[in-house]
């Protein structure tokens, strides 16, 4: 965007904003010499190939500012006053060749594009040798307020504000800025020759650390020149401008999303003057315009008295030199889908102004990037399994500022705060890394056999309920035969052989019971003295495998024989082993729980 400053302006303007070194230092080239000299570099760089801003050739984050820009030029401004409703004649006091003080009057009238004076001209193409002027209305009474609102569209660090005037500057005005889009407005500057009694302050008060962030009033008027410019400097004077990165505050003063400028109190200049040499005053196409040439091409020069149609008010350039507000993270401004200006955020941020870690990026706090480092918004350490995680300043200050990230909704049946195990009801597969989609199986434990649907989330091994064994808790252990109850689905009988004999297709064996750890309640071993059955196929086979005068474990059924006697079978199913005297113990434990009816037969 093209812009042009007075010399005076230019000149102060780049002295104390190259002096801050900081993100809001800009340089601005005038001289065609120099214009010549960086040309040629100009289409070098042109014909190179573009790097981003935002990272270092190695690829390294670093910090990146947008251009520095008039950020009015081109926008719209809304005005509480305008000339041309009605044709009104505008008078500007000046001297002429010789010396004397004359009058230049101009017509306005909004239905004749020559002669219009619209707000639009504050903030288009500003030429010194072809002045555009927005001009209110003529007023009576010289303390009449007039708004000046300008909409950035976009937060923004402003560097300075400038108005240059048609005519002479007002003796009092107040600069405004909004960071919430007009909702809320809060004091920028203000300008009067008596700051205490228009606007309650001090003239030109001290700054400290203290107020940095609060308002001055400066009186403007000290050489009320006509045409002359005001140029407010948001960091001049204020203590912490060399130290600007780190200054929360200041951030926060330069910031505005609107300003708005209001006029409360027209100058006395051409009054007083007009009031001194009042026959030495001439009007300068006054009459011509005002009774209604529609193309005046010559001057009349005729004696005036009256001043009232002099007092308005009238600017010709709104210049706010600054830069989009972007935090450090990106290098340009960008229209987005719904026409709205918001920042090309890098280092993985979001938000208009990179105000914030972009989604899953919240594994440290969100800052602003400084010269030193850029302060990249980091991943969350999910493993891969989980899409969204959030930020927790206690962990982050228990990890020594290192990880606060938190993730959430792990999938693949993990869990944890980087869903870095296996959630229950899952154990970890040691042949895939953790951040395998199938890097957790199932436990898969046996409704039956297992106490419950958790397993050892290292090996996978179910807990098994009491004589059942197996990873799943599915077959019963050594020493124990299946029952039909799902309290005790493995049960032990601890008895001595003492003789066997044929019985058809049975081999029949005399047992002394020694112990009987389970039994139905349809069937109880009362006697001693009892027989066991093993089917002759069976037997052959060894299946099961007994010898006269040995102690057994037996895990035998019952069968019924008629309505009232029940016989106990062992067959190939069966588990008959050898008896272990350490065994009695944990067995006497069992019993016990079904003493105090923990264990229920599914026969009771």
């Amino acid at each position: 965007m093209i812009f042009f400053l007075n010399k005076f302006l230019q000149i102060s303007l780049i002295v104390w904003a190259c002096k801050l070194r900081s993100s809001l230092c800009y340089h601005y080239q005038s001289s065609s010499s120099s214009l010549s000299s960086t040309l040629p570099q100009f289409i070098s760089s042109q014909n190179s190939v573009p790097t981003d801003p935002c990272y270092d050739d190695s690829g390294n984050p670093k910090r990146c500012i947008p251009d520095f820009v008039n950020a009015a030029f081109g926008k719209a401004v809304e005005v509480s006053s305008e000339c041309g409703f009605t044709p009104t004649r505008h008078c500007f006091v000046s001297t002429n060749d010789q010396d004397h003080l004359v009058r230049n009057c101009k017509l306005c009238d909004q239905n004749d594009h020559r002669y219009s004076h619209p707000a639009s001209y504050l903030t288009d193409l500003n030429n010194p040798h072809n002045l555009t002027c927005w001009m209110s209305e003529p007023f009576i009474d010289q303390q009449q307020n007039v708004t000046v609102t300008l909409r950035l569209g976009k937060k923004y660090e402003l560097t300075y504000i400038s108005l240059q005037f048609c005519d002479t500057k007002p003796d009092s005005m107040a600069i405004w800025k909004s960071m919430d889009y007009g909702e809320t407005w809060h004091p920028f500057q203000y300008y009067s020759s008596q700051c205490r009694k228009v606007y309650g302050r001090q003239n030109r008060a001290a700054i400290t650390k203290a107020n940095e962030q609060e308002p001055l009033c400066a009186d403007s008027n000290s050489e009320p020149i006509p045409g002359s410019r005001v140029a407010f400097s948001t960091l001049e004077g204020r203590p912490s401008a060399y130290d600007f990165d780190n200054s929360p505050v200041l951030q926060d003063w330069v910031t505005a999303t609107d300003i708005k400028i209001v006029f409360n109190r027209l100058s006395t200049f051409e009054n007083m003057m007009l009031n001194d040499q009042p026959s030495s005053f001439q009007t300068i196409n006054g009459m011509i315009e005002g009774e209604g040439s529609s193309s005046p091409t010559s001057y009349d020069e005729v004696n005036v008295t009256n001043s009232i149609d002099s007092v308005f008010y009238a600017v010709s350039d709104l210049a706010v030199g600054g830069r989009c507000k972007c935090n450090g993270h990106a290098s340009r401004c960008i229209e987005d889908g719904d026409g709205q200006l918001v920042c090309d955020c890098k280092h993985n941020t979001a938000g208009r102004d990179c105000e914030k870690c972009k989604a899953f990026y919240f594994d440290q706090p969100w800052a602003r990037a400084t010269a030193q480092e850029a302060i990249e918004c980091q991943p969350c350490n999910c493993n891969h399994h989980a899409r969204k995680c959030r930020f927790n300043m206690e962990l982050y200050k228990l990890s020594g500022r290192k990880s606060g990230g938190v993730c959430l909704n792990c999938r693949h049946n993990t869990a944890g705060r980087h869903c870095h195990y296996c959630r229950e009801g899952y154990f970890r597969d040691s042949s895939k890394p953790i951040s395998h989609r199938k890097a957790c199986r199932p436990c898969d434990c046996h409704p039956v056999g297992s106490s419950g649907r958790t397993c050892n989330i290292t090996s996978g091994q179910c807990q098994c309920k009491p004589g059942v064994t197996g990873l799943t808790c599915n077959r019963c252990a050594k020493g124990y035969q299946q029952s039909r109850s799902p309290i005790q689905p493995c049960i032990t009988i601890q008895a001595n052989i003492i003789s066997r004999e044929t019985i058809g297709d049975w081999i029949r064996f005399t047992l002394q019971i020694r112990h009987v750890f389970k039994h139905t309640s349809h069937f109880r071993l009362r006697k001693p003295i009892e027989h066991l059955w093993v089917p002759e196929s069976d037997f052959e086979c060894k299946c099961p495998k007994l010898k006269i005068k040995h102690t057994y474990l037996i895990l035998g059924t019952y069968q019924k024989e008629n309505l009232h006697n029940y016989r106990l079978i062992a067959n190939r199913n069966s588990i008959v082993i050898d008896w272990e005297d350490e065994w009695h113990d944990r067995i006497k434990r069992f019993q016990k729980r079904q003493l105090k009816g923990k264990c229920k037969n599914e026969y009771d």
